[in-house]
């Protein structure tokens, strides 16, 4: 009797295992954040594979004790032995319980600060791309001004080069996230934060708003699109030689609280993204200051972070 009953909660734990091995088998390309096509993303797709597995041992050894507990001391049927819990301590057991949860923390702490603190430095580049992000109620504004040409709702960025975004928004709060490159920034009215993200091959890259902001915020969506840096140069020239420009007007259709489909202009105002940055944290000799001005930007080296 005592057999069969034990083979019971196994085999009902077994079933359990076995459905989250066949729903986790199918990860793949279809959970994009599984599937990450960058460093950044890369990076951050170790930590979560460190963090996961750190806590699977505590999950597993809870559970163990769980059963073992259920099992040795369930009050069997008959069972005429007085009820005398014994509240004492147990010093080892003390001394497991607080020292296995600090040893998996320092395990999991160290390389998420070593990460940190490698991806809050730009990789060397000559003249990285710069794009101007824009949040906007309900859609993205991408502006590049090196290119001196716009897009709404899409972005086209050059594969296997860093790219720099700086993110503001002139709507309320929101968040710039591209889950296969990785990252996520903040976007933030009269501020412009950095995040750089780099396509380690061509490919169109889904993103979103990750910030509540409205009725519309679930349609604010944007593909990027990772080119050979060759076909990212002559996609910018002949948007810029073809497409018509944004004009003041057309900027402000954009600033209405509605959604849009994608856009492309050859150019578009000065005064439509801010020309001082706030709150950069980028660092390195990598880190570029960038100064906007009427022909675009200009690149100068910087080695700590600074405000501009």
């Amino acid at each position: 009797m005592f057999h069969q009953w034990v083979k019971r909660p196994y085999r009902k734990l077994m079933l359990v295992a076995l459905v989250a091995g066949l729903f986790s088998a199918g990860c793949g390309q279809q959970y994009v954040m599984l599937d990450p096509a960058g460093p950044v993303g890369k990076s951050e797709l170790h930590l979560m594979i460190l963090a996961s597995i750190a806590m699977a041992i505590v999950i597993a050894i809870v559970f163990v004790l769980f059963f073992y507990a259920l099992i040795r001391f369930r009050d069997k049927p008959g069972n005429t032995a007085p009820y005398r819990p014994e509240w004492d301590g147990h010093k080892w057991l003390e001394i497991v319980w607080w020292v296995l949860p600090a040893v998996l923390l320092t395990v999991i702490a160290i390389p998420m600060v070593k990460t940190t603190y490698a991806l809050d430095r730009i990789p060397k580049a000559k003249d990285p791309v710069v794009i101007d992000v824009t949040s906007l109620t309900w859609k993205w504004l991408f502006q590049y001004p090196g290119q001196h040409v716009a897009t709404v709702n899409y972005a086209v960025i050059p594969a296997g080069e860093p790219v720099l975004f700086e993110l503001t928004a002139n709507s309320p709060m929101n968040a710039f996230w591209v889950p296969q490159l990785g990252g996520m920034e903040y976007t933030m009215p009269n501020r412009v934060l950095p995040l750089w993200l780099e396509a380690s091959k061509p490919g169109t890259y889904w993103g979103r708003s990750a910030q509540f902001s409205g009725i519309g915020f679930e349609k604010m969506m944007f593909n990027v699109k990772a080119v050979s840096p060759a076909a990212f140069q002559a996609w910018a020239q002949n948007t810029h030689a073809t497409a018509s420009p944004m004009t003041m007007q057309d900027y402000k259709q954009l600033l209405k609280f509605n959604t849009v489909g994608n856009a492309t202009y050859g150019g578009y105002p000065q005064d439509t993204f801010p020309t001082v940055a706030s709150g950069f944290t980028l660092t390195g000799s990598g880190m570029y200051t960038i100064e906007h001005n009427k022909n675009g930007i200009k690149y100068l080296p910087m080695t700590m972070s600074t405000n501009r």
